[in-house]
């Protein structure tokens, strides 16, 4: 599968989301009362609103992305590379107009991969670029286009098939695939204390970072092909 997808025209990204408070009561009355009616249906019958805040980073209209990771594809003496750059920061627009900025340099055809990014990072990122004023841009807009004019690629949704009764993790497919992955530091539940408590947004960095290490070789065993050597892996300085 995916045998026409060129390498070279492929970004793997992955974003890092936090609420934009560190507790609920920090939040204006207004968006209070907000978070209580958006996620009434979602909370078990002993969770308060303030008690389900922790889940908040999820929702664009109550979180922020800190970290972008973009993974870039390219060939070197007959061997396939694979180099990250990361874009992070406290303050959002900064970071989505450095991803913008990377955008705008590429062809609009340039195609975008994400574990889940159909219904989590690509949204997210344009919902949060509207938020901060900034244009969207092109490869990112989807309005008025027919599904195969959309340049994204969903490892998620490639692994369904079809089936939408189910989530896959990228670690479960990691590991199907024997995709040898770096012991997790942390995971997607503990970003916001890393952030707020810890004060460690380079491990949050280098935890993105390694998702979109672990999507790549992904999309390479969807394409056949066999995963890259770490040697072939490039962590770019990050830029904050």
């Amino acid at each position: 599968m995916l045998k026409d997808v060129n390498l070279n025209k492929v970004f793997v990204i992955d974003i890092e989301t936090i609420p934009l408070y560190e507790y609920f009561e920090q939040m204006p009355l207004q968006m209070q009362s907000l978070w209580d009616s958006k996620t009434q249906f979602l909370r078990k019958d002993d969770k308060t609103p303030s008690d389900f805040y922790e889940r908040a980073g999820i929702w664009a209209e109550f979180g922020k992305i800190i970290c972008i990771s973009v993974g870039l594809f390219h060939t070197h003496k007959g061997k396939l590379h694979f180099r990250v750059n990361s874009y992070f920061g406290d303050n959002e627009a900064e970071v989505l107009n450095q991803f913008n900025t990377l955008l705008s340099k590429q062809s609009k055809d340039l195609v975008l991969c994400a574990h889940n990014g159909k219904e989590f990072d690509f949204p997210y990122i344009c919902r949060r670029m509207l938020v901060n004023s900034i244009p969207i841009p092109p490869q990112l807009q989807i309005a008025g286009k027919k599904p195969w004019e959309i340049n994204h690629l969903d490892t998620m949704e490639l692994w369904k098939f079809g089936d939408y009764k189910n989530y896959t993790s990228l670690n479960l497919l990691a590991a199907i695939f024997n995709i040898p992955t770096p012991k997790d530091d942390i995971d997607g539940s503990m970003v916001k204390d890393v952030y707020y408590q810890q004060n460690d947004l380079q491990r949050i960095v280098t935890y993105c970072q390694k998702d979109v290490i672990t999507t790549a070789q992904i999309l390479l065993r969807f394409k056949g092909m066999e995963a890259i050597l770490a040697e072939n892996i490039t962590i770019a300085s990050s830029k904050k």
